[in-house]
């Protein structure tokens, strides 16, 4: 039986990993703690899952449980430092994506995985979802042949999409922005159906509804005089989650979770245009706005047989449909076929629950490489990185080569 312990007491961290582990995988995952850097929303934790030990310092939680793997669920820009940590203590980590937030910690944790000869595992969910799965079979099955272009189009709603500017996220020091924060879960599906190193990227990006509106307005919804009228008013209290977790939590921390969307801190884009070349030279081309009617994605994928259409409208970030989706298959001989595939399943339509099955079992087949490791990570949040340089440059930029073995401008690769 291994041993785990945990980094990070929010929702992800309870919900994907700290309740599973204690009600379907306790018979071979021990979960011996937890350390969040706010005390409390551990103790939160803790409780919900029958008094797991809460430790005040990770240091502490590594020299008293003794871990196997440690699960990396806290705010973005922490990631690396846990997980380099971790690696240096000798023991397998499983992080949240992003992997991390940029190039310089990308490289730091490459390196120390290669210095600690343990493992970084990445959870990418969206690779388990069944309906993207069956894409990724069809094109390894050659259905449309050679893969020249693809297109993705993905848009969050106001509720949604507008939470990310009211937390954390919102400032691009603590999250890399939606190009990093959300969108690596976009960009790892196209380089895992594109099979191919992403190599050039070009983007643009800017804030068309949320951020900075010069206009007087409260520090935070729950206080603000503007509550009556405004179309992004979230009440905390209503929320048994964000009250517990979050509001009741914030004497610890300061942290607060219902943050004005118009504050002048959001430095972070809601509108973001990214094109990226890849190494065989196929091209993707993907857009992400955070303030749709409706949430959703659409993707078309042209190939020298002919194109893959797939698209997912939902009302919920948990990705559930009610009713099978649909693959549309055109041949370029001018047949037509259409495959369904059962997304009614919940979280990220049923994605959890298989990642959770590879992580904590192991040794599962895995004809379609969907486990993620370090360097899958990499090449992901890399894209988003490299698209935020080439907003800040007006410029298309090359990838950079983060491998362990770079050294004075060239990789030993």
């Amino acid at each position: 039986m291994k041993k785990y312990v945990l980094v990070g007491a929010g929702s992800r961290a309870l919900y994907m990993f700290a309740k599973p582990m204690v009600t379907d995988w306790s018979h071979i995952a021990a979960f011996e703690g937890v350390y969040d850097a706010n005390p409390l929303r551990a103790r939160f934790l803790s409780e919900e899952c029958g008094g797991i030990p809460v430790y005040d310092d990770f240091h502490g939680m590594i020299a008293a449980a003794k871990p196997d793997v440690v699960i990396v669920a806290s705010t973005d820009y922490t990631h690396h430092t846990y997980i380099v940590q971790a690696l240096s203590a000798g023991c397998d980590v499983i992080s949240e994506k992003p992997m991390t937030i940029d190039e310089d910690k990308c490289r730091e944790i490459l390196q120390a995985e290669q210095a600690s000869g343990k493992k970084v595992t990445v959870t990418f969910n969206l690779r388990f979802a069944p309906y993207f799965a069956a894409v990724k079979e069809l094109l390894l099955q050659g259905a449309i042949g050679e893969i020249y272009h693809m297109d993705l189009e993905w848009f969050l709603d106001r509720r949604h999409g507008a939470d990310y500017f009211r937390r954390w996220h919102a400032e691009m020091k603590n999250s890399g922005g939606l190009l990093v924060h959300k969108s690596t879960h976009h960009f790892d599906i196209m380089n895992w159906w594109m099979d191919s190193r992403p190599a050039e990227v070009h983007a643009f990006g800017t804030r068309r509804v949320y951020g900075d509106d010069r206009q007087e307005h409260g520090a935070r919804c729950l206080t603000c005089h503007r509550k009556a009228d405004c179309e992004f008013y979230m009440d905390i209290e209503k929320d048994p989650f964000i009250e517990q977790y979050y509001h009741q939590a914030e004497e610890e921390d300061g942290y607060i979770r219902d943050r004005c969307l118009f504050d002048s801190r959001i430095d972070i884009y809601d509108t973001m245009s990214v094109n990226v070349r890849y190494d065989n030279d196929a091209m993707l081309t993907y857009s992400l706005v955070a303030y749709s009617p409706y949430e959703g994605w659409r993707a078309a994928i042209n190939g020298s047989k002919g194109r893959i259409e797939v698209s997912n409208i939902y009302s919920n970030a948990d990705m559930k449909q009610g009713e099978a989706s649909r693959i549309h298959i055109y041949r370029t001989d001018g047949s037509e076929e259409v495959v369904e595939v059962n997304t009614s399943a919940a979280g990220h339509g049923g994605g959890d629950a298989k990642l959770r099955k590879a992580l904590f079992e192991g040794g599962i087949d895995d004809p379609l490489g969907q486990q993620a490791d370090s360097s899958v990570g990499a090449e992901s949040l890399l894209i988003g990185a490299t698209a935020n340089r080439s907003i800040a440059e007006g410029r298309a930029l090359t990838l950079p080569d983060i491998s362990p073995n770079f050294v004075n401008g060239s990789s030993l690769r």
